[in-house]
């Protein structure tokens, strides 16, 4: 095993071994909580530009598959990969490669053997940073990751979002998990999903929903958008500042009450920022699929899969909108609704891949919410 190195912009460095591709590379570094799922989070979109932390230590047990990427590639989305104790052997029905064949197939460069509870611990203590993974010296490591840009001020939508419009039909199939309700046959609705980084499984939830899905990039306009003639539009998870998503916020200035819309994730803080509230970077963000919500409404606890290292400032949304969830570890923004505009949206990710099932009501919630409007 080549020795390697990640380096800390603070000066931190944690020795380990070269896993996946060869070279260096440098990104935000952060950490998920998650116990699973690790080929979900090396395709989500919303880990564009991030070095992610595995903090479960034994990762790549059950090999890589092509069914449970989340790009729309099916490609790695993660800047670098973190691990304590790679697995050196796969075992899993569904396997089809190992994860060390898989990143170095695929470009990543990734480190094993890092301390990671000492490394979640120097994150969650004094902030998420960007990093350096690499074989060369330290000093020059070092160097690296202070010389990359910080994440405020970064748009990285641009980076994931397809080129050109597409058609999504894809169910989960086998893998539904859905009420009984959302399986009845019923009307077709359409609906347009401007996608800032989808991932695959919450097209997939929306089209068990009983949607006709139109994608559409980032930088769709307004007019882009309703020339489609949807009955609703969804506003998908992505990466980066929302703040530096400028034009997003002003399309959706326009298409606020046109039709109604659902947002997650980064989609959830555009929204916001077009309702006049404003965002802010959280010093280690929230990763992994065990974080506790409470629901404002039924007053009850909802375990929620999230991935994002900003938040919307609850204090701004003031009467802007209807704040319907918070995050119960520090009470941050994690959900919205404006009535009268037909409009909600949530931090979480309640498609669940991975993760728990707990909100998957929600796609029903705006299957019902432009069923009214018909």
């Amino acid at each position: 095993m080549k020795p390697a190195r990640l380096a800390l912009a603070d000066g931190t460095v944690y020795p380990g071994f070269a896993y996946g591709a060869s070279g260096s590379v440098v990104g935000e570094v952060v950490f998920t909580t998650g116990m699973t799922g690790y080929q979900e989070v090396l395709t989500d979109p919303s880990y564009c530009g991030q070095i992610v932390t595995m903090t479960s230590p034994h990762i790549g047990n059950t090999g890589v598959n092509s069914h449970d990427s989340e790009s729309a590639t099916g490609a790695p989305q993660v800047a670098g990969f973190v691990m304590r104790d790679p697995s050196p052997v796969a075992s899993s029905w569904r396997s089809e490669t190992t994860l060390d064949a898989y990143l170095e197939r695929r470009g990543i460069i990734a480190i094993g053997g890092i301390d990671t509870r000492a490394l979640t611990r120097r994150l969650r203590d004094f902030g998420s940073q960007n990093g350096c993974i690499g074989s060369e010296d330290s000093a020059t490591l070092v160097d690296r990751a202070r010389a990359a840009p910080p994440m405020e001020g970064l748009d990285l939508v641009a980076r994931v979002t397809p080129r050109e419009r597409y058609r999504f039909s894809e169910p989960r199939g086998e893998w539904t998990v859905a009420s009984s309700e959302a399986l009845t046959p019923r009307a077709v609705r359409k609906i347009v999903a401007l996608d800032y980084g989808a991932k695959r499984n919450i097209l997939r939830c929306l089209v068990d929903s009983g949607f006709e899905v139109t994608v559409l990039p980032a930088s769709a306009s307004a007019r882009d958008v309703l020339d489609e003639k949807p009955d609703g539009i969804f506003l998908s998870n992505g990466p980066g500042d929302p703040a530096a998503v400028g034009y997003a916020v002003e399309t959706l200035k326009e298409l606020v009450g046109k039709r109604p819309i659902f947002g997650i994730c980064l989609g959830h803080q555009l929204l916001a920022l077009a309702l006049g509230a404003q965002t802010y970077k959280l010093k280690f963000g929230h990763r992994g699929l065990n974080q506790p919500v409470k629901n404002l409404a039924t007053g009850r606890v909802e375990i929620t899969s999230q991935n994002h290292g900003f938040v919307v400032d609850v204090d701004s949304i003031g009467n802007h909108a209807r704040t319907t969830h918070v995050h119960l570890n520090d009470g941050t923004s994690e959900g919205l609704e404006v009535p009268d505009a037909r409009a909600f949206s949530v931090q979480f990710h309640p498609e669940a891949a991975a993760g728990p099932h707990d909100t998957l009501y929600l796609f029903e919630r705006f299957r019902t919410l432009i069923d009214r409007t018909k």
